[in-house]
C-alpha cells in the first residue's frame, strides 16, 4: 500500500509539473508575441492586407421643402490595380483603356510606375453593366460600386448646399454642416492576402445605413426665378457681383438665399473659391439707408421721438466734430422734417439728429436686440458676424455715421432678419435654412408692436411718396426702403457703391421680406434705379403665384379701409401710375421743405432752428425788421416766442453753428 501511494504521487508530480512547464512556454511565448516581438508581428499582419476602406454607402438626400430633390446619390464605379498580383501588367493597363475609352493607356502606365501596392486607377466614373462585367475579368485589377453625389439643379441652390469630396464627406455648406447626419453608418472593408497571394474581400456584417434625409425650406421655384433675376440684374447693371434673400416673417425660413457669379457643384474644379461662397451670409458691407430705420426704431421704442417730431435738417449741411455730415450730392436741402419725411427722403442730417437725442448707449441696446454684431444662427457655415465693435461710449462723429449705416458692416441675412421684425410685429426669428427649424420656438419680443406698426408706415410711404417708387405694385401696399450704400476700398476709403432695397407687401395673406443688393453696378447705383426692380419682379412672383393680384377689387381684407387711413393711403396707392413720384427721386435729399411756423402780426414768432435766410422770410411775413448776431441757426431770441408784438420793438437773433457734444 504504501509503495502504492507514493508511486500515485510522483504520477501528480510528474503531471503538475509538465502543465506547469507547458504553461510557463506558452506565457514566454506570449510575451515574445506581444511585448518583445510585437511591432514586427503587427507589420506582418498589416502586410497581409492589400487595402482597407471605411466606406459610407448611401448618403442622405437634400430636398426643398416640397420634396423636389437638391443633392441625391447616382451608382458610380472605382478601379483600383494590386500590381505585385497582376501578371502582365501592360497586357491588362490596355485592355483595360480598350473597355473605358476614358482611361489612356499611358496615363494608367504612369500612375502604376514602380507601385506594388494597391493603387487609383479611376474614382466615380460612370460604367455599364457590360464593362463592370468585363473589368472584373482581369487579373490584378478591382472594381468597387460607389455612390457618387449629384446635383440634378446643378448651379441652384450651389453655394448653400455646398459639395461633397471624392469620399463622399461633405466639405462645404449644409453638405459639410449635417455631414454626420447625411453619411450614417460606414461599412469598414478590407482585401486580405491568402497563402497564395490572392486578395480576399471582406466586409463587416453592418452593412451601414442610418443616413438622414434633410427638407430645406427653400422654395425650389421661387429659389430658380430669384437666382435668375438677380443674375439678370448683374449683366444688366455690369456689377462685380449680387445677392438676393427672401424670408418668411413668421417663423424665419429662407424661402430664397443666393448670390451671383455662383458655380455648379457636380464640377466644382472649374469654379472659383469666390463663386462657392455664400455671400449673403459670409460677407458683410456698410447697409447704408437700409440701417437708418434701426436708428428710428430705438427712437420710438425709447419714447424719445414720434413719428410726427421734427427736426431740423440744417439745409443739408451739419458740422460733427469739425467734419459736414452732408445730405450726400444734393444741391436742395432739407429745413425741418418729421421722423417719418426723415425716412421717406432718406436724411443723413435728420437720422443723424434722431440718434444724438436717442444717445449711444440706448441705441447700442437696440443694435444688441437685433442682434446686429452676433451671428443669427443660419444653419451655414462660414457665417460672419460683421462689423460692430463698439464697447463704450463713442464720438458725435461716429455715432452720426452709425446712425445712417456707416463704419458699420452687416450681412445680408442680419438685414433680412432685422426687417423682418418690423413685418412680425416686433418679434425676432433665428433665420433657418431648415424646414421647420424654428418649430417650437418662442420668438422674443424686442420691439413693440406699436413700434413696429409705426415703422411699416413710414416705410409704405418710403415707397408711395419717397425714394422707393420703383418698388411699387398694383394693387398692393408696399413697404420698403432703398440704400445706396458707400463700399470700402483696400486701401481705406470709399470707391463704388452697393444699392439696396429691402422690403415686403403689407396687404397679403402670404407673409415674405426680400432683400436684394447689387455690387459695384457701373451703368446706375442708386437702389431705386438697380435693387428695387429686382424686389418689384420676386414679389410679383411670388403675389401672382399665389393668386393674390385681385386683392385691391375683391379680396381685399375686412380691415384694409382702416389700414388704408393710417397709413394714408388713397387710391393712389392702388394704382401707382397716377402717383406724382418723379423719376430724378433718389436716396438722398432733392426736395426743399420750409420750416412750418405759426404766423401772427400780433404775436411773436418762434425763430429758434432758423437759419438766416429762414428768418428773413418769417420777419418778411411779419413786416419786422431784426438784428441778426452770429451765423448758423437761431440758438436765442428777443423778445421770446409767443410774446406780444409792438410797433417799437427791436427783435434780435442770436445765431451759433450747430454742434454737438
Amino acid at each position: 500500500m504504501i509503495i502504492g501511494e507514493k508511486t500515485f504521487k510522483n504520477k501528480i508530480i510528474i503531471t503538475f509539473s509538465f502543465f506547469v512547464l507547458t504553461f510557463s512556454f506558452v506565457l514566454v511565448k506570449a510575451i515574445y508575441v506581444q511585448v518583445v516581438n510585437n511591432k514586427k508581428l503587427l507589420n506582418y499582419s498589416k502586410g497581409q492586407i492589400l487595402r482597407e476602406a471605411t466606406i459610407y454607402p448611401n448618403r442622405g438626400h437634400i430636398y426643398d421643402r416640397n420634396g423636389s430633390p437638391l443633392a441625391i446619390n447616382v451608382k458610380t464605379y472605382s478601379i483600383f490595380a494590386i500590381p505585385r498580383n497582376m501578371d502582365a501588367r501592360d497586357y491588362a493597363l490596355r485592355n483595360l483603356s480598350q473597355m473605358v475609352p476614358d482611361l489612356k493607356y499611358s496615363e494608367l502606365k504612369t500612375k502604376l510606375y514602380k507601385r506594388l501596392r494597391y493603387t487609383w486607377l479611376a474614382r466615380k466614373i460612370s460604367l455599364t453593366d457590360s464593362q463592370v462585367e468585363k473589368i472584373k475579368k482581369i487579373k490584378g485589377i478591382y472594381i468597387e460600386a460607389v455612390p457618387k453625389r449629384f446635383y440634378p439643379n446643378k448651379e441652384l441652390l450651389s453655394q448653400t448646399l455646398g459639395f461633397v469630396g471624392v469620399d463622399n464627406s461633405g466639405l462645404s455648406g449644409v453638405e459639410f454642416l449635417f455631414d454626420k447626419d447625411l453619411k450614417g453608418k460606414p461599412i469598414q472593408m478590407r482585401y486580405y492576402q491568402d497563402a497564395k497571394g490572392r486578395p480576399i474581400k471582406l466586409e463587416t456584417e453592418d452593412q451601414g445605413g442610418s443616413a438622414k434625409d434633410i427638407f430645406l425650406s427653400v422654395d425650389k421655384e421661387l429659389q430658380s426665378f430669384a437666382e435668375k433675376t438677380i443674375k439678370d440684374a448683374v449683366i444688366e447693371f455690369q456689377a462685380a457681383k449680387g445677392g438676393i434673400g427672401v424670408i418668411n416673417p413668421k417663423n424665419g425660413e429662407i424661402l430664397a438665399i443666393a448670390n451671383y457669379p455662383t458655380f455648379d457643384p457636380n464640377d466644382v474644379d472649374s469654379s472659383s473659391q469666390e463663386a462657392r461662397k455664400l455671400g449673403f451670409v459670409s460677407d458683410p458691407f456698410e447697409p447704408g439707408s437700409t440701417f437708418k430705420l434701426l436708428t428710428v426704431a430705438s427712437a420710438l421704442e425709447n419714447k424719445i421721438a414720434r413719428p410726427d417730431t421734427s427736426y431740423y435738417c440744417e439745409q443739408g449741411k451739419l458740422l460733427v466734430d469739425d467734419h459736414v455730415i452732408s445730405e450726400a450730392e444734393t444741391k436742395k436741402k432739407y429745413e425741418w422734417l418729421t421722423v417719418s419725411d426723415i425716412v421717406r427722403h432718406s436724411s443723413n442730417i435728420g437720422t443723424t439728429k434722431i440718434a444724438f437725442d436717442v444717445t449711444f448707449p440706448k441705441l447700442d441696446k437696440t443694435m444688441k436686440l437685433f442682434k446686429i454684431g452676433e451671428k443669427s444662427g443660419i444653419e451655414i457655415p462660414g457665417e460672419s458676424r460683421g462689423i460692430y465693435q463698439f464697447k463704450e461710449n463713442v464720438s458725435p462723429l461716429t455715432l452720426s455715421n452709425i446712425s445712417f449705416g456707416q463704419g458699420v458692416a452687416t450681412t445680408g441675412i442680419q438685414m433680412l432678419a432685422t426687417y423682418a421684425v418690423f413685418e412680425n410685429g416686433g418679434k425676432y426669428f433665428r433665420p433657418t435654412i431648415i424646414r421647420g427649424g424654428n418649430n417650437g420656438i418662442t420668438p422674443p419680443q424686442i420691439i413693440s408692436q406699436e413700434t413696429a406698426k409705426s415703422i411699416q408706415k413710414m416705410l409704405v410711404k418710403a415707397v408711395d411718396e419717397g425714394t422707393g417708387f420703383n418698388a411699387q405694385i398694383p394693387h398692393f401696399v408696399i413697404a420698403g426702403k432703398t440704400s445706396t450704400a458707400q463700399k470700402h476700398d483696400k486701401d481705406g476709403g470709399y470707391k463704388g457703391y452697393v444699392p439696396g432695397f429691402i422690403g415686403f407687401p403689407t396687404n397679403s395673406d402670404q407673409k415674405f421680406v426680400i432683400y436684394a443688393y447689387i455690387d459695384e453696378p457701373q451703368v446706375k447705383y442708386y437702389g431705386n434705379d438697380v435693387a428695387a426692380p429686382v424686389f418689384k419682379k420676386i414679389a410679383q412672383y411670388i403675389l401672382y403665384r399665389n393668386k393674390e393680384f385681385n386683392l385691391g377689387e375683391n379680396k381685399k381684407p375686412q380691415d384694409a379701409k382702416e389700414q388704408d387711413k393710417e397709413n394714408l393711403i388713397d387710391n393712389k396707392k392702388l394704382n401707382p401710375s397716377n402717383s406724382k413720384n418723379k423719376k430724378d427721386q433718389r436716396d438722398e435729399v432733392k426736395v426743399v421743405h420750409s420750416a412750418s411756423r405759426h404766423v401772427s402780426k400780433d404775436v411773436m414768432p418762434n425763430f429758434e432752428g432758423l437759419d438766416k435766410l429762414s428768418s428773413q422770410s418769417l420777419l418778411r411775413q411779419i413786416d419786422y425788421p431784426a438784428i441778426h448776431s452770429g451765423v448758423g441757426v437761431v440758438i436765442g431770441q428777443f423778445p421770446p416766442a409767443g410774446s406780444p408784438l409792438k410797433k417799437d420793438i427791436s427783435i434780435k437773433l442770436n445765431y451759433s453753428l450747430p454742434k454737438y457734444e
